[in-house]
């Protein structure tokens, strides 16, 4: 079973993926992203759909016209795990 992150993991969130903020009320980080237009974004989500799955790990995600919000929060663990600190990571370098 996958396991929550430690106070510790936790506690390195702002460095490890520091883009990535808290989900009030949730056990989640979440980023927001602005494109320059709609097929820039949804070309974006298509190369974050391809990483989700090389991680097993899927996002909760939405997408109107220019602007992406991604949600990562492990379900099987009841929150935020290493998984999702590995996929915010991998979604960064697409950004880089």
């Amino acid at each position: 079973m996958v396991q929550k992150l430690t106070d510790a993991e936790r506690g390195n969130l702002g460095t490890t993926v520091p883009d990535w903020l808290p989900v009030a009320g949730r056990d989640a980080i979440q980023r927001s992203l602005k494109f320059r237009d709609f097929n820039e974004a949804w070309g974006f989500m298509a190369r974050v759909a391809l990483l989700a799955e090389k991680h097993d790990h899927h996002p909760e995600w939405s997408n109107v016209w220019n602007r992406v919000d991604i949600v990562l929060s492990t379900h099987d663990a009841g929150g935020l795990s290493a998984r999702d600190v590995k996929l915010a990571q991998a979604i960064d370098k697409l950004l880089a």
